[in-house]
């Protein structure tokens, strides 16, 4: 398995004796060079591994991972290239199971449960940039990717977001939050919000309830104003478009007729507070149309 260089390779073995170099003890430490250039160093003395401090500088122009630890059982997995901490946690038959971490750079970006290698079960995700978290994630996991129940967290740890994902993205039920008020409330597909939802506002009033598709307004919604019934009629994209009715605060009806763009459009009929009707016509770009003769 080793070159003929083997004899230049050396590793440090600090037990209070002196620096030894010695190609056959690098073939019981570095057991297996596979093609992938992965070291596994399996030391199956727990005595042992407490007494050697490795030196594998002479590997530091190959790519890959090397290991530290038992193939069941406690280990650790580092950049070769660079000598940094990848993961430390458990595994069985080589491969990572039960609790762990992973690190990036030094930093931890994921603590949680593993099944065959993969993130399966509870597990908190930390999103770094400039060496400062941003965004966090905690809740399941199923095959490396979000699935189940979690919750979303920004810079200053206030919750954005919490509810159902399915392949790595929102899908379900969820709550939108800004500055710890919830803002939404309904359903998502795919990671947008579909189906029937609710907004509110700073002060957690209600101001839409309706249908959402492609996440946006889209199908039958109702508009409120500090709570009171303000519009309901038909959206798409987000904006009104189809047919509508307005109302006063008192909840008299204003306004009844078709909407383009979020704009009046079309034929429409206006009525004063007493309910009589003042105006009936058409409409253009939210104004009226009046003809002379």
């Amino acid at each position: 398995m080793e070159s003929s260089n083997e004899n230049n390779k050396s590793f440090t073995y600090n037990a209070g004796l002196k620096e030894v170099k010695s190609s056959y003890i690098l073939k019981k430490i570095f057991s297996n060079l596979n093609k992938k250039k992965e070291i596994y160093m399996i030391i199956y003395n727990k005595k042992f591994q407490n007494l050697l401090n490795i030196s594998i500088d002479d590997y530091k122009n190959m790519r890959g991972i090397y290991k530290i630890g038992d193939k069941n059982g406690l280990g650790k997995e580092f950049l070769l290239d660079k000598d940094i901490l990848i993961f430390e946690g458990e595994y069985l038959k080589n491969k990572r199971y039960g609790k762990g971490k992973e690190y990036n750079n030094g930093k931890l970006k994921f603590e949680g449960e593993y099944i065959n290698g993969k993130r399966d079960g509870k597990g908190i995700e930390y999103n770094i940039y400039n060496d400062k978290i941003y965004s966090e994630f905690e809740g399941d996991y199923s095959n490396d990717k979000r699935c189940g129940k979690g919750r979303e967290f920004n810079y200053m740890k206030e919750l954005i977001f919490e509810g159902e994902y399915l392949d790595g993205i929102r899908n379900g039920k969820g709550n939108e939050y800004i500055n710890g008020i919830k803002r939404f409330s309904g359903e998502y597909s795919k990671g947008e919000k579909i189906g029937k939802g609710k907004e509110y506002d700073e002060k957690s009033r209600l101001i839409y309830e309706g249908e959402y598709k492609n996440g946006k307004k889209n199908g039958f919604g109702k508009e409120y104003d500090e709570g009171i019934l303000k519009f309901e009629g038909e959206y798409f994209n987000g904006i009104k478009n189809g047919e509508g009715r307005e109302y006063y605060f008192d909840g008299v009806t204003k306004y009844i007729g078709d909407y383009f763009n979020g704009k009046r459009d079309g034929k429409g009929k206006e009525y004063n507070h007493n309910g009589e009707l003042i105006f009936e016509g058409e409409y253009s770009n939210g104004e009226k149309i009046v003809y002379e003769f």
